[in-house]
């Protein structure tokens, strides 16, 4: 097993590009379904590593990318309410919503905190029981464990004022949602922190449907190392979960973290930006931890969304085109002045074509 800093090693990377270059893979489109493996896919310009005829495309990898306008626009409208402070991951600040964003809101009035943990959120309610913190439960499996361990411990506090609006996703049921699509794809690059908590074996039915899986890791060792392996599984005919991130992710996941999901949360049918209403790729709390569900707690209604005009960033989530191919992409819309959310966040893919194609830094 290399350490991490091995892995970024220049005579190690041509080493494993020189093989890719020489494999006789046959055309292929590799997709990967993490933002984080999208923007090393950039940052190293990995694809002039690729041999001739196969391409990777980014797909919904981006937890603030694949989160509807109106779940940002029901946040929005519970922080109009009385005595609410919203409490968020940085990287929805800027997410627009189908009229304003969170830093407009905030520009007019709203209380917003932005937290590096739910458990900020769970501290800032008990430091003021008089006030209400809503925090914005989004992100894939792999936040979705600390929001329930927010839950737990606010409930063994006996906070009454925090709660959680839960827009989480769950990748694989996307991820079989993708093989209905238009878009053509012979292989996942699956992701490393998700695959974590819910292990390997949780690709087993995308993989039974023909399209070989392997799990990889972030440097772009494990990412070259991940694409070779998918390669060979194409061309010897075969479809099976292989991973290469083994220093991290194990067949069986985290079953700690596993039951403290399946104690919180209930799946759920969930919308995704791009991708419609897809079954069963969702969490809503369960029903005994209702008192802490905002949907609940405040009845507000909002109507569904609807993307910016001339914005693709739906498309782009879906793998149906590359980020330049939206007309809006480096021209209204760049990182200073994002229109979709594809471009606000930091692992989104046209922010991370932005700045590793035209140089450009995001701030």
């Amino acid at each position: 097993m290399r350490p991490p800093g091995e892995l970024r090693d220049p005579e190690l990377l041509r080493r494993l590009a020189k093989q890719l270059k020489g494999m006789a893979a046959p055309p292929a489109t590799l997709m990967e379904v993490c933002g984080t493996h999208t923007v090393a896919i950039a940052r190293h310009g990995l694809r002039e590593a690729l041999p001739a005829g196969v391409s990777l495309i980014s797909g919904p990898g981006c937890p603030v990318c694949v989160t509807p306008q109106d779940q940002v626009d029901l946040f929005i409208a519970l922080g109009e309410q009385e005595g609410v402070r919203l409490a968020t991951f940085g990287d929805m600040v800027r997410v627009p919503g189908t009229e304003t964003s969170l830093e407009q809101a905030r520009a007019e009035g709203a209380e917003i905190l932005v937290v590096y943990s739910p458990m900020d959120a769970v501290e800032a309610a008990g430091r003021e029981p008089e006030r209400d913190v809503v925090f914005f439960g989004i992100g894939f499996e792999t936040t979705a464990p600390a929001v329930a361990l927010a839950i737990l411990e606010a409930r063994r506090r006996g906070l009454r004022n925090f709660s959680v609006l839960c827009a989480h996703k769950l990748i694989p049921p996307a991820m079989m949602a993708l093989l209905e699509s238009e878009v053509a794809i012979d292989g996942f690059i699956c992701p490393g922190h998700v695959s974590a908590i819910i292990g390997s074996e949780a690709y087993r039915p995308v993989a039974e449907r023909g399209k070989p899986c392997v799990v990889t890791g972030f440097e772009p060792a494990d990412v070259l190392g991940g694409v070779r392996m998918l390669l060979r599984q194409i061309a010897e005919g075969r479809s099976e979960v292989e991973v290469e991130y083994r220093r991290a992710v194990r067949r069986e996941g985290n079953v700690k973290a596993q039951e403290m999901l399946g104690e919180v949360f209930r799946v759920t049918d969930a919308r995704w930006r791009g991708l419609g209403t897809i079954p069963a790729s969702g969490y809503e709390l369960a029903k005994e931890f209702g008192e802490f569900d905002a949907a609940r707690r405040f009845e507000i209604e909002v109507p569904e969304g609807a993307e910016p005009a001339g914005c693709r960033c739906g498309d782009v989530l879906r793998g149906a085109i590359e980020p330049r191919e939206c007309p809006l992409f480096g021209k209204a819309c760049t990182p200073r002045t994002p229109v979709g959310a594809c471009m606000v966040s930091s692992e989104g893919a046209c922010q991370a074509y932005f700045r590793y194609r035209t140089g450009e830094d995001a701030e």
